[in-house]
């Protein structure tokens, strides 16, 4: 691993305590897809070897718009670990992120391992075992948001916390095609969107996961948790903010931004 690297994966993580950071431009090029991963492993590796668990991926990027505005043609992927969930209806302390965002997502648990590198959506169909209601917390540690491809991939895909539902519905009884999702602020409606808006299918971005962590010598185990994308625009947090989700067919998930009496 070149020693650029290991700088920029060494900033990312300082910048979880002290602060936002500059855009990485002097060390990854925008659309350094193979660079940016690297750093990301670095960090992935530091921080299993610090005992965080890892329990599954997050899937970034699944919107086409978003896509052409970072200039690439993929999704993203970051690390999910245990710390990192927050009970449904639970806090997410201030201190705990920079600058943080909201968006309604399908989750699902793998209910075996998946190993075909050629694997479709009908292929993550029969390995799941449910599917749950989901909201993410993303956050850069880049200040400002003013990232690039590389930007937020190195950053673990601009990853912070995430919710998931109390209803795990086995996913044979749904339609995450045309299922509608809300997002509420302060039960004031913030976000709409549908399954379809998460590269056609919830699904899809699932297999392309798969098939890219195949690749890479990394399959997806049974119990892992993959959140699959955001279905509708992600909404800025402010302190005292009530964040819930409402999926159709999936149920709901919640909690609150800690605000400044807390």
């Amino acid at each position: 691993m070149t020693p650029m690297f290991e700088a920029a994966a060494e900033k990312l993580r300082a910048a979880y305590v002290e602060g936002a950071i500059a855009p990485l431009r002097d060390i990854l090029e925008p659309t350094d897809t193979d660079g940016a991963y690297a750093v990301q492993d670095i960090n992935t590796q530091r921080w299993i070897a610090d005992g965080r668990r890892l329990i599954g991926r997050k899937i970034g990027l699944t919107a086409e718009a978003v896509q052409k505005q970072l200039g690439v043609d993929q999704p993203d992927f970051g690390a999910l670990f245990s710390d990192m969930r927050i009970v449904d209806g639970g806090v997410l302390k201030r201190s705990s992120v920079l600058q943080p965002k909201a968006e309604a997502e399908v989750a699902i648990v793998l209910g075996k391992d998946i190993e075909d590198p050629s694997v479709d959506a009908d292929g993550i169909l029969s390995a799941t075992s449910h599917a749950i209601a989901a909201i993410e917390i993303v956050d850069s540690r880049i200040a400002d948001w003013k990232i690039t491809f590389a930007d937020t991939v190195a950053d673990n895909g601009s990853s912070a916390f995430f919710v998931l539902g109390s209803s795990e519905v086995p996913i044979e009884d749904l339609d995450l095609y045309s299922c509608g999702m809300v997002l509420e602020v302060n039960g004031q409606i913030a976000s709409i969107g549908a399954g379809a808006a998460c590269l056609g299918h919830p699904l899809n971005a699932a297999a392309w996961l798969a098939r890219t962590l195949i690749a890479r010598g990394e399959p997806l185990r049974a119990g892992d948790i993959l959140m699959t994308g955001a279905l509708g625009p992600m909404v800025a947090l402010k302190p005292g903010d009530k964040v819930r989700a409402v999926i159709g067919g999936l149920g709901e998930c919640s909690f609150e931004f800690e605000g400044d009496s807390e």
